[in-house]
């Protein structure tokens, strides 16, 4: 039986991610604490250094406490009969958990001993390898140009090496953005947790659109489960913190996103495609490089402010944008929540459009904006 006679054409299972999410989230609350102990008895701490913010020492693996959540959240779903269909008929799911089985013990060891870039950068690109192995790439790939008469953009047919490439490219970019910003109290897993809820709305609205098409399963279930585990964390990990996640935590959220965001809008679906110029224009990778626009655009500057310094990229420093917004006069829960504003207002905003009247979600955005740059920019005004 195909996967588009197997569709559901009822209801959305809304519930059962719902449900999915919310024992992802209280898991990764209760594991945490005891990931905690566990991270100071092995010495998984981080002690203050220069470019840092806290002050005292700081267990880390966090990300540890998460991916055992996703994993639980995950066991749910394949015991349910609606979501275990994204298992029965593609393997992404399980991509991503041995895919974030290994960052994530690469994390933990990068935790302990602060392993040094190249290798990071090794294991980042073999865990993005490990998605492509099972199948997370990109088979079809939207452009603004080539269109026919009436129709904005074209739809490009990509060969293997070109879907792997790309899929690993943008899983490298995530997991890096990620853990560029993860740099304050909160900052990464709320950035995190506002990037998936957008995602899975997002893959909801595709799976209603395809008519319960079952190749829009998956993302849904990755983003569920990676918002929940984000929000189970955030608690422990709000200023002031009791635990960090570390780069186990912070590389693990990228991966997840690039899986979800890749199994989305990177698959093959004509159903899809013409529905509207929304759909295509808004697909969910742009919903996430929307998320994300903030740390990727960091990520960008740090990378040109370095380089042109004449040292490695992936050298530290006190510049990032959580930094500046510090020097500014914020104080650390208000530039969190600064940033949330803006991660929020750039994610739902795009995946608004693809659900409202596009105009209205213009100005609402637009105003939107307006206000976060006043109140990012009131201590300066104040101080003048």
């Amino acid at each position: 039986m195909s996967p588009a006679a197997d569709a559901l054409p009822s209801v959305l299972p809304v519930r059962e991610y719902l449900l999915v999410a919310l024992v992802t989230a209280v898991l990764t609350f209760l594991l945490t604490g005891l990931v905690r102990v566990f991270a100071i008895r092995i010495g998984a701490v981080a002690y203050p250094r220069q470019r840092d913010v806290h002050v005292v020492p700081m267990p880390r693996l966090g990300g540890l406490a998460m991916y055992l959540g996703i994993c639980g959240g995950m066991l749910l779903a394949h015991q349910l009969p609606v979501l275990r269909r994204a298992f029965d008929y593609s393997l992404d799911p399980v991509a991503v958990l041995i895919g974030g089985g290994i960052i994530v013990g690469i994390g933990m060891l990068d935790d302990r001993f602060e392993l040094d870039s190249l290798t990071k950068l090794a294991g980042q690109t073999t865990c993005a390898g490990i998605l492509v192995l099972f199948g997370i790439q990109w088979f079809v790939l939207w452009v603004p140009w080539g269109g026919e008469q009436g129709v904005f953009g074209s739809v490009l047919i990509l060969d293997q090496n070109q879907g792997s490439l790309l899929a690993i490219l943008l899983a490298v970019t995530m997991i890096n953005a990620i853990n560029f910003v993860d740099g304050l109290d909160g900052l990464a897993s709320g950035v995190g947790l506002i990037a998936a809820a957008s995602i899975c709305v997002f893959s909801l609205h595709l799976l209603d659109l395809s008519g319960g098409d079952i190749a829009t399963y998956s993302p849904a279930l990755i983003a569920a489960t990676l918002a929940g585990a984000c929000l189970g964390f955030l608690p422990h990990n709000f200023q002031p913190a009791r635990i960090f996640m570390g780069d186990s935590g912070s590389m693990l959220i990228g991966l997840m996103l690039a899986a979800a965001s890749t199994t989305a809008s990177g698959k093959p679906n004509p159903s899809l495609w013409g529905v509207t110029d929304a759909i295509a224009i808004f697909s969910p990778l742009l919903i996430v490089m929307a998320v994300l626009f903030i740390p990727v655009l960091d990520l960008a500057m740090a990378v040109v402010r370095r380089t042109a310094k004449g040292v490695s990229p992936f050298s530290a420093d006190k510049m990032h944008l959580h930094h500046r917004l510090l020097q500014i006069g914020h104080s650390q829960r208000r530039a969190v929540l600064l940033i949330y504003l803006w991660a929020g207002l750039f994610a739902f905003g795009a995946v608004a459009v693809t659900l409202f009247d596009a105009s209205a979600v213009m100005w609402t955005v637009g105003l939107g904006v307006l206000v976060a740059v006043i109140v990012s920019a009131i201590p300066r005004l104040r101080s003048r």
